[in-house]
C-alpha cells in the first residue's frame, strides 16, 4: 500500500493543481492548499466594486458563477453578486475568520463560536449546522467517504479535533483528536489529511476514517496551513521556520529561517512563495530551499499570497495589495487600500477579490 501511495504521490509532480476559471471554490483554490493558478492578471488593474461591511474582516472570499462569498467580524456571512450589490446575508451571531467552502449547492464554513453552517448557496437558507467545542478559523475542506458516492466535510476547531462531518446531513462521522488547538485548514492528498496543530506537530490522517497514519515533530505551533505537491508539504511556523517536508519519508528536505509565519505559502513549478511578520515575501526554490528573491512591505505578512501564472499577488498590513514579478520579484503594481489586509486574495476571470480591516470587500480588475 505505502508503495502505492509513494507511486500516486510523485506523479503529482505532473500535475498542476487549478480551479475553473469561473470559480475559486475553497481556501487557497484548490484541495491541496497549493495557491496557484493559471488564470493571467494584466496590469495596471483599476477597483471595480467594493462592499461595505460593518466590522474587520479577516476572512478570504470563495467564489463562483459570479457571486462573491465572505465572512466578516460582524457576525454575516455575505452573498454578493458580479457588480458589487448585495444578494443576501445570513446572520451566524460570531465573528467568521474562515475562507467559505462551496461544494453542490452548499455554502460551508466555521465560526469562532465553534458552529459549522451548511447554507444553501442560492439563498442563504441553513441546511444544517454542526457544534465544535472550540472556535474556527481554519477553513473547512471535502472528501470522499469511504462509499466513493458520499462526501465529507473535513473541519479543524480549537477543541484539538479535526471534525469529519456528512456533507448532506451534517452528522459526524469520525473525529481525530491533535494534543492542541488546530487553526489552519487540512490539506488532501490521495485521501490523506496533512494538517499543522499549535501542539508542534504535522499530523498525517486517513481522511476517509479519521485513523492516524505519521506524526512529524515540528516543535513549535503551526498556525499556516501546509501546501502540497509531489509528496512534499511546505508550511510555516510561529518561531520563523519554514520547511519542505517529505511526507512519505517523514524527513525535513530542507529549512529556512524567516520571521513568524501565520500565512500559507503558494507553489509554482520551481518556487515556493510565503509572507511572514518580518515584513517581507521570500521566494525559496522548491528544490534546494535556497532564496531566489525576497520582497518587502512596509508591514508584517499574515495574509497569503497567490501566484497567477507569472505573477504573484502579495496582501501586506500595510494597508496595500501588490503584485510582483514571480522570478525576480519585481514589483509591477500595486493599490493602496489604506487598511491592514489579513484576508488572501482570491481570483476568477482575471478578477481579484479580497477583503480588509476596514470592512469593505474589493475587487480589482482591468
Amino acid at each position: 500500500m505505502k508503495y502505492l501511495i509513494t507511486i500516486f504521490l510523485l506523479t503529482l509532480s505532473l500535475v498542476t493543481f487549478s480551479q475553473k476559471e469561473s470559480c475559486w471554490s475553497s481556501f487557497r483554490g484548490n484541495p491541496a492548499l497549493t495557491g496557484k493558478t493559471n488564470i493571467e492578471v494584466k496590469t495596471p488593474l483599476k477597483l471595480l466594486w467594493k462592499y461595505k461591511t460593518t466590522d474587520i474582516i479577516k476572512s478570504s472570499a470563495a467564489i463562483c458563477k459570479g457571486i462573491t462569498y465572505i465572512g466578516s467580524n460582524d457576525g454575516f456571512l455575505y452573498a454578493i453578486n458580479n457588480d458589487g450589490t448585495l444578494k443576501w446575508k445570513f446572520n451566524a451571531e460570531t465573528s467568521i475568520e474562515a475562507t467559505p467552502l462551496l461544494v453542490d449547492g452548499l455554502v460551508v464554513f466555521g465560526s469562532l463560536e465553534g458552529v459549522i453552517f451548511a447554507l444553501n448557496q442560492a439563498n442563504g437558507a441553513v441546511v444544517w449546522k454542526y457544534i465544535t467545542d472550540g472556535q474556527i478559523s481554519g477553513s473547512s475542506q471535502w472528501v470522499y467517504a469511504t462509499d466513493k458516492k458520499s462526501k465529507l466535510v473535513l473541519t479543524g476547531s480549537y477543541d484539538f479535533f479535526l471534525h469529519a462531518v456528512d456533507l448532506k446531513t451534517g452528522k459526524k462521522v469520525w473525529a481525530y483528536e491533535a494534543d492542541n488547538y488546530i487553526n489552519g485548514a487540512p490539506a488532501l492528498i490521495n485521501n490523506q489529511a496533512i494538517f499543522g496543530g499549535c501542539d508542534g506537530f504535522l499530523h498525517i490522517v486517513n481522511a476517509q476514517t479519521g485513523q492516524k497514519q505519521d506524526t512529524i515533530n515540528i516543535g513549535t505551533y503551526i498556525a499556516s496551513s501546509a501546501a502540497l505537491n509531489a509528496g512534499q508539504a511546505y508550511f510555516g511556523n510561529y518561531d520563523g521556520g519554514f520547511y519542505a517536508v517529505d511526507i512519505i519519508s517523514k524527513k525535513i528536505n530542507w529549512k529556512q529561517t524567516a520571521g513568524p509565519i501565520i500565512g500559507s505559502p503558494a507553489l509554482s513549478e520551481k518556487f515556493v512563495i510565503i509572507g511572514t511578520q518580518d515584513r517581507s515575501v521570500y521566494c525559496f526554490s522548491r528544490e534546494t530551499g535556497e532564496v531566489v528573491w525576497k520582497f518587502k512591505t512596509l508591514n508584517k505578512v499574515d495574509g497569503s499570497s497567490l501566484i497567477a501564472k507569472n505573477k504573484v499577488i502579495i496582501p501586506s498590513t500595510d494597508g496595500r495589495l501588490y503584485i510582483v514579478d514571480l522570478h525576480t520579484g519585481k514589483k509591477l503594481w500595486s493599490y493602496e487600500i489604506g487598511s491592514p489586509i489579513f484576508s488572501s486574495p482570491a481570483i476568477v476571470d482575471g478578477k481579484i477579490i479580497i477583503g480588509a480591516q476596514d470592512g469593505n470587500v474589493y475587487c480589482f480588475g482591468f
